[in-house]
């Protein structure tokens, strides 16, 4: 993977790390039964933004955690802000665990791949190759 490659997955993976942000904040929204109708359609822009992003990491890098699946089941279990507002607050909890288990993984693979940035970097400096 050259500097340019790896550069521009860190940039889409930080990206999508903000989306997973909102998507959290969607949740806080929907506990509190405070929201619109233009606030479920950006939660469903939100959604539709982070699986598409998923897919083109994925294809650009192998991940092990989080799995497709699992963010697919998270994604999958909140379809609307009105129906997270009628969720239980034990299966919010829930939801928000998931939320972070897969917040914290995506993390981890950008620190990876910043490991990596500086290790390619490191070696264009010293005369090696690009």
């Amino acid at each position: 993977m050259t500097s340019k490659d790896i550069n521009q997955l860190v940039t889409q993976i930080e990206t999508h790390i903000e989306c997973w942000k909102q998507f959290n904040q969607f949740i806080a929204q929907a506990r509190a039964k405070k929201f619109g109708p233009a606030d479920d359609n950006h939660f469903l822009e939100i959604k539709s933004i982070i699986v598409q992003e998923l897919e083109l990491i994925y294809a650009s890098v192998e991940v092990q955690s989080p799995t497709r699946e699992e963010i697919h089941h998270l994604i999958s279990n909140a379809p609307s802000l009105r129906y997270l507002s009628e969720m239980s607050e034990g299966a919010l909890r829930g939801l928000e665990t998931q939320w972070h288990k897969i917040y914290i993984g995506w993390h981890a693979i950008l620190g990876q791949l910043k490991v990596k940035q500086r290790s390619v970097e490191q070696k264009t400096f010293w005369g090696g190759k690009k």
